[in-house]
């Protein structure tokens, strides 16, 4: 009979992971800032004090107003307001949501097809893995950032120009970063894989005849997704500064749904006539939120591996 829930979390609250966490200062502020961050952009349309993407609301009169310590600030707009007049608070809460979306969903995309085809590629061997391990190896003499570059480039290209929009460009630098990512998940799916399809109880499963597929998902899978899940913790703040520099370099996410890259890239045009807040806050958001998340990763690798404790 399977445990309870309670009697599962009994026994999480009681090992090792926990007990690393709450005995590291590093890791319990990285998750409280990451935690902060990552919920305000969830709940931006009801903790952010403006709209910045309501037209109506929006008036160039109120634009370029300096942080509200400033002499000219104001009290409405805590962080000032950029050339649209749009509240530069605001518009970072909407803009994480977008950089965490981008940022997510690329991961998943990266590690389902990494893993995917590392366990096929170190379970299967032969010529298949010999295929899959040249394509990662000349994937992996290129930048990631000029990979998804290219990737993004052809992919808008390809596509009709009246299909165009806001959803499909988002799709489409999900799909470039995912895609410029998935070679770390399989080389190290394939490594483990390696190792444990020689071991006694896979052995055992293809004696009695088990398929080969319920083999790497029943049995194999489980055994190699611990480092899976370090390198994915990770690979959230790489994905989020990918889509930051893609949207900078202009081929990101469209103006029209801006990114904290997208808000950077504006503030950019305006940083040496004075108005410094436009880059400051945005790159200071980025800056928190990835370093966050890095620092997690860094702390869950070493929870997981006893010798880096």
């Amino acid at each position: 009979m399977s445990d309870s829930p309670q009697n599962a979390l009994q026994r999480f609250f009681d090992g090792d992971v926990w007990f690393s966490f709450r005995t590291s200062p590093v890791a319990i502020v990285a998750a409280v800032v990451a935690g902060i961050m990552i919920l305000g952009a969830v709940f931006a349309p009801w903790v952010a004090p403006h709209q910045p993407f309501d037209l109506a609301s929006l008036s160039l009169n109120d634009s370029l107003i300096p942080p509200v310590w400033t002499n000219e600030g104001r009290a409405a707009y805590l962080l000032g307001t950029d050339d649209q007049g749009r509240d530069v608070f605001s518009t970072i809460l909407y803009g994480s949501r977008i950089s965490l979306l981008v940022g997510l969903a690329s991961v998943a995309f990266a590690t389902v097809l990494g893993v995917g085809l590392g366990l096929l590629s170190g379970y299967i061997g032969g010529r298949l893995d010999a295929f899959i391990m040249r394509i990662a190896d000349v994937q992996l003499s290129f930048p990631a950032i000029l990979i998804a570059l290219l990737i993004d480039g052809v992919a808008r290209a390809a596509l009709p120009r009246d299909a165009h929009n806001d959803a499909l460009a988002i799709a489409v630098l999900i799909g470039s970063i995912g895609l410029a990512n998935w070679v770390q998940y399989a080389r190290t799916v394939r490594g483990s894989t390696l190792v444990e399809k020689n071991k006694e109880y896979v052995q055992a499963a293809r004696v009695i005849g088990v398929a080969p597929w319920k083999i790497m998902l029943r049995h194999v899978l489980p055994n190699v997704l611990g480092p899976v899940l370090v390198i994915g913790t990770i690979n959230i703040a790489t994905a989020i500064i990918t889509e930051a520099t893609l949207s900078f370099l202009g081929v990101g996410v469209p103006p029209t749904s801006p990114s904290l890259g997208t808000m950077i890239n504006n503030g950019n045009n305006f940083l040496y006539s004075g108005e410094w807040w436009l880059v400051v806050f945005p790159g200071v958001a980025l800056v928190l939120l990835c370093m966050s998340v890095n620092l997690l990763g860094d702390w869950l690798r070493d929870a997981l591996n006893p010798k880096l404790r």
